[in-house]
């Protein structure tokens, strides 16, 4: 992913793991990504993702207690906007199961945030570590002006 390119603007937002954040994470993010050149189209879409991302940190990261802190960064670099989502929760003990569409650990969820995330973003990266958090970064691609 994009770590090593130049950053033209940042910004970073941390917050209790509580569910009525997930809005706030969402409009900052959106906010800062319409600085640059993005459709209403795209704009929903990383609306999305970060939802989706800051819903997992809170739900299976804090196991939905608001005792836990999630940060939310974006960053705008040459490459594009690059919104990294950290938690200190429990952590994903398989990374690439979690992210199979549908599988999800609680049976009221229907396992679809990482697929959604993966489908509206160009590059999507999970780590985690178990009882240490996860970290997933992301990336859209920035079209260029009369590039379709």
């Amino acid at each position: 992913m994009a770590s090593q390119e130049q950053v033209e603007n940042s910004m970073a937002l941390e917050f209790l793991s509580l569910p009525e954040n997930v809005g706030l994470a969402r409009v900052a993010v959106a906010t800062f990504a319409a600085q640059v050149d993005m459709t209403l189209n795209e704009l929903e879409e990383i609306k999305v993702a970060v939802s989706e991302a800051v819903s997992n940190a809170i739900i299976h990261g804090y196991e939905g207690k608001p005792r836990g802190t999630v940060r939310v960064t974006a960053e705008h670099t040459a490459a594009g906007l690059v919104i990294t989502v950290t938690d200190q929760g429990r952590g994903i003990q398989d990374v690439a199961l979690a992210m199979q569409p549908a599988y999800s650990t609680d049976p009221e969820r229907m396992g679809l945030g990482f697929a959604f995330m993966q489908s509206f973003m160009d590059e999507v990266e999970v780590t985690s570590e178990v009882n240490r958090g996860t970290t997933v970064r992301m990336l859209k691609v920035l079209k260029k002006a009369g590039a379709e």
